[in-house]
């Protein structure tokens, strides 16, 4: 007995195109955006030239779904491998503007030489060029006449052979008659089975992540706004990172500006911060997480499709009813009020930049707690806090780094079974008991890492705090963050590497503070007991070298502000294995003090 579980029939690209232009095969045309470089286009169609294979496309039907009146409906095929490839055919071939992974909108054009046979992304140079046909859409243009093409190219390259030229360009033309192989897998699999067979199958590729599936599915349901729904996401995505795309909506797409989530989302292009710029990923798992309390991604495929987990059925009162819980997710989600409070919540713990946050998965459960925690009224400063203590914690712990869909998954099911309030506060002093301060966070602490959640943890710390840069009377950290200021070895980089000392172990994040250029390149490469000894007289009213300090206790509070043994300004300077030791001490007490403050 067969246990194949798909179909394989080859069919020509022009019939592939077309089914791609009717809606036959569904590719969302912003659903993903198009991640091949345009060289690798022209390789393409370099290998569809030469005759050579170019790999199979898997598509899968989706799932016959039982109507409310009883009666069946088979879904529409959706291309779950191959989007890349069939987008690079219509770009190339068909003239299609692609969105780049900057969502900048381009064309994509192949020139052509017919002498040299040979492919080559269009460029000034080669639209100059008479040996070049800049675009080769414009051969596939169904009112091109191949007589006047030839024509009009032998005309300026006189030295051709009209009759080599129009069998090269019949032989181009010819591609769109090159047979690609089309899998067809059973309609009846689930869910689970087809994410496997896409997830081997691409391994060598661009995966389609459990994202990319959820946004085909939504895209191609016109039943219940789906594609509406989509370009929701997507518009979102791209306002957060392009304002300008406003123009283009508006201009371009009124069925969207008319529609109830264009003016509910518009606000987004006036945002100039950049701490929380989602991806559709993200706000699929916070729209998903917080309005189904699951966490799995696979899971609302399966939802959308209609599926009765109990029933193992597919039912069109389920889709009906997931697509409305969806979109009430994705307004929560773009609601101003929420998205200006979780970004609040996010810099009144000290997390002023992007760049100092590393890990989006966890804003995106803190986004989650935040908007449960509204839904069950829990009062507003309580929650704050509550949500920026969670945050300090996931970061700290790491807890949305390994299996982030199994732990939001576990997560969002605790939050329902005993609220968002008794959960926390259950789990962060388990998470973070006394000692993690004094015994783990240190040990944590031992690493080169500038991108380290500990050391991000610990400039949010004195960025809430109100430190001071190191040797700064009146510039804070703050201050510096924000201008982008380099951090400063504490002990020089090159009098370390004169020392025999490993990359590795001069830039240990214990070995860094925040501090104006000026003083950094005061201090150079002078031995710590060199500048320190300066620093002592300078506090007694010596040459002033470094910063503004000029009295010894002020300098003492910049020490334990930048968290520096004391005892250095008294000419104790310590072997650098003790001094790192001792600092990572007092960085690890002072993001306690930090985090008591949340």
């Amino acid at each position: 007995m067969s246990t194949q579980r798909y179909s394989v029939t080859p069919h020509p690209i022009e019939t592939l195109l077309t089914w791609v232009k009717s809606g036959e095969i569904a590719i969302p045309e912003i659903q993903r955006p198009f991640v091949w470089e345009a060289t690798k286009v022209r390789n393409f169609l370099d290998s569809l030239y030469q005759g050579y294979p170019v790999g199979y496309l898997i598509a899968w039907r989706n799932p016959t779904v039982r109507l409310k009146d009883g009666s069946t409906s088979a879904g529409k095929r959706i291309l779950i491998d191959g989007q890349q490839r069939v987008t690079a055919l219509m770009a190339s071939l068909l003239g299609v503007e692609v969105l780049t992974d900057d969502y900048e909108t381009v064309q994509i054009r192949i020139a052509f030489n017919p002498q040299e046979e040979r492919f080559e992304v269009a460029n000034p140079a080669i639209r100059k060029n008479v040996a070049w046909i800049p675009d080769v859409a414009e051969v596939f243009e169904p009112s091109t006449s191949l007589f006047h093409l030839v024509a009009g190219y032998c005309g300026a390259n006189p030295e051709t052979s009209q009759d080599k030229i129009f069998k090269v360009i019949e032989k181009l033309r010819g591609i769109i008659h090159n047979h690609v192989g089309i899998i067809e897998l059973a309609e009846d699999l689930d869910i689970e089975t087809v994410t496997e067979i896409f997830i081997r199958v691409n391994s060598a590729g661009s995966p389609l992540s459990q994202a990319d599936f959820a946004m085909s599915k939504i895209a191609v349901n016109t039943s219940y706004g789906g594609n509406l729904l989509r370009k929701a996401i997507d518009y979102f995505c791209h306002l957060a990172i392009a304002p300008e795309f406003l123009a283009k909506i508006r201009k371009g797409d009124s069925a969207f500006v008319e529609s109830e989530f264009f003016n509910k989302m518009k606000w987004i292009a006036d945002v100039n911060d950049d701490i929380y710029d989602p991806t559709y990923t993200d706000m699929l798992r916070v729209a998903f997480t917080s309005e189904f309390g699951r966490g799995k991604l696979q899971d609302l495929v399966a939802l959308l499709s209609g599926r009765n987990f109990e029933t193992k059925q597919y039912e069109d009162a389920i889709a009906e009813t997931s697509f409305d819980t969806l979109k009430q997710g994705i307004l929560a989600f773009v609601n101003k009020t929420h998205f200006d409070r979780i970004t609040m919540i996010l810099r009144s713990a000290g997390f002023i930049l992007s760049d100092m946050i590393g890990s989006q998965n966890a804003i995106n459960f803190a986004y989650i707690l935040y908007l449960r925690g509204r839904r069950e009224n829990v009062p507003a400063a309580q929650l704050e806090q509550l949500v920026r203590r969670w945050f300090a914690m996931s970061m700290l712990r790491g807890r949305y780094s390994g299996s982030p869909e199994s732990t939001f998954d576990f997560d969002i099911r605790q939050i329902d079974s005993r609220g968002v309030v008794a959960f926390a506060e259950s789990v962060i002093p388990n998470e973070i008991p006394d000692s993690f301060w004094t015994g783990m966070l240190p040990q944590f602490m031992d690493t080169s890492s500038i991108n380290s959640p500990y050391f991000r943890c610990y400039q949010a710390a004195q960025v809430k705090l109100g430190d001071k840069g190191f040797l700064s009377r009146d510039i804070t950290v703050t201050d510096l963050l924000l201008n982008r200021a380099d951090v400063h070895h504490v002990y020089p980089k090159q009098h370390l590497k004169n020392n025999g000392k490993s990359r590795g172990a001069y830039n240990q994040i214990a070995n860094f503070v925040v501090a104006q250029s000026e003083i950094n390149i005061a201090i150079g490469a002078k031995a710590p007991e060199v500048y320190f000894a300066e620093l002592a007289d300078q506090a007694a009213g010596g040459a002033k070298k470094y910063g503004g300090i000029t009295d010894r206790e002020n300098l003492l509070a910049n020490f334990r502000m930048n968290c520096i043994p004391e005892s250095m300004l008294d000419g104790n300077i310590n072997d650098y294995g003790n001094f790192l030791e001792e600092r990572r001490r007092l960085m690890s007490l002072k993001t306690r003090s930090w985090f008591d403050s949340l």
